[in-house]
């Protein structure tokens, strides 16, 4: 990210900016409105209304408790080692949920573009993943500041998709306006949130900014305004072109109403660019996380047996089981795309809960009160997870039990060395 002291309030908005921008875009505004139909725009307005105090909560944290590290750092500091561990477990299992959706979403776009189902969709998805691991075996690390122009052309073309399609078809689709009820909202609010995530990954580098008390709240405001616009603009196109489909590509969907077929393939390439750039960064970040947990005691040692590579080896080989498995079991009918991006949802619900608890505890005065805020809302925004929170449940247990069953091990075997000397 350049040297100490180097960020400004312009390039700190376009890391905002990079961190919420994603491939969760290419499909996840289709999936609500299949969700919820018209009544999806609620969804949006309410994301939007609680990304607020998220963003002012994070940024406080980074400018009043500078630590490297991340969220899992914040929740160290605030509740201790074990609910760090059951964050570190929920990332590891949004990774592995995720992932499968994220190089689906590139599949979907390829099938499109060939014409083909999900079938076609899981086998490209499959090979873009392959390819992803196989560039992480071999230390081929996609450079942030790569996957950041990636993210930055992927907003210009939603950005000129939506300008696009707004004059001709932003009436259509509205009527009727909540055709699955209004707890659909909630539902709909639940799929969305994965275009919400990243308010925290920047609040790490508030060190680096040149007047972080000043410039970072800047740097928010200004990223929280083109956000909202872009998002709000894309919302409404995608009921108006949407509605009443199944689609599973609704960016090619909006840029083929200005500029037809031609459009439509260059959207494709743009969708396969950038979600296996994103997986490749991810997978990377999550397999040193592993790693990292692993030293720290909450997963087996195994997994930190070659932290010294660039991309520690052995964690890859989690991902990959998960990433077969699941795409079998969309391909047998067993689980929907649908079902793989709010089980992610519901992770990330579970970190944001720790981390704002644990704000709680950091912060003081107002601030502390906006992140009072903050907690109500995610935890209604949980509500609508429904069955879908057993999962972080089950990782959060599975996390404890590990962590402890290691520390327990360990002391044995200290013991043991201590006795038998």
């Amino acid at each position: 990210m350049g040297g100490s002291h180097s960020l400004g309030v312009l390039r700190g908005a376009a890391l905002y900016i990079g961190a919420l921008i994603g491939p969760g875009l290419l499909l996840v505004p289709a999936l609500a409105v299949q969700s919820a139909g018209a009544a999806s725009i609620v969804a949006w307005a309410a994301l939007l209304v609680l990304s607020a105090p998220l963003a002012i909560t994070f940024a406080a944290l980074g400018v009043r408790h500078p630590v490297a590290g991340g969220v899992s750092a914040y929740v160290r500091e605030g509740l201790g080692a074990d609910a760090s561990a059951i964050t570190g477990g929920w990332f590891l299992a949004a990774v592995c949920l995720g992932a499968p959706a994220v190089s689906l979403i590139g599949g979907y776009y390829v099938a499109d573009l060939v014409g083909g189902g999900t079938a076609v969709a899981v086998v490209v998805g499959l090979a873009m993943f392959t390819t992803v691991v196989g560039a992480n075996v071999l230390g081929l690390r996609i450079s942030s500041g790569f996957q950041l122009a990636l993210s930055a052309v992927l907003m210009v073309v939603v950005a000129v998709a939506t300008a696009v399609a707004l004059p001709s078809r932003a009436r259509d689709g509205w009527s009727p306006f909540a055709p699955h009820g209004w707890w659909a909202v909630g539902t709909a609010a639940n799929i969305l949130v994965w275009l919400f995530i990243g308010w925290e990954a920047v609040a790490q580098l508030a060190g680096d900014f040149r007047r972080p008390e000043i410039d970072l709240p800047r740097a928010i405001t200004l990223a929280f305004v083109l956000v909202t616009v872009l998002y709000v603009g894309l919302a409404v196109a995608t009921i108006g072109v949407t509605s009443g489909t199944s689609s599973k590509v609704p960016l090619a969907d909006l840029i083929s109403v200005g500029f037809g077929r031609a459009g439509r393939d260059a959207t494709a390439v743009l969708a396969v660019a950038l979600t296996m750039g994103t997986m490749n960064v991810y997978i990377g970040g999550s397999s040193k996380l592993a790693a990292s947990l692993a030293v720290d005691g909450a997963l087996p040692r195994w997994f930190a047996g070659d932290t010294q590579r660039s991309v520690p080896r052995r964690p890859l080989l989690l991902f990959a089981v998960a990433e077969i498995v699941l795409l079998t079991a969309l391909v047998a009918g067993v689980t929907t795309t649908s079902d793989l991006v709010r089980a992610t949802s519901a992770c990330f619900i579970a970190v944001y809960v720790l981390a704002i608890v644990s704000a709680l505890r950091i912060l003081a005065g107002r601030i502390r009160a906006v992140a009072g805020i903050a907690l109500a809302t995610v935890l209604a925004l949980a509500v609508f997870s429904t069955w879908f929170l057993v999962i972080p449940i089950v990782a959060a247990a599975g996390s404890l039990v590990v962590r402890r069953s290691l520390a327990r091990s360990t002391a044995q075997m200290s013991s043991l060395r201590t006795t038998s000397s």
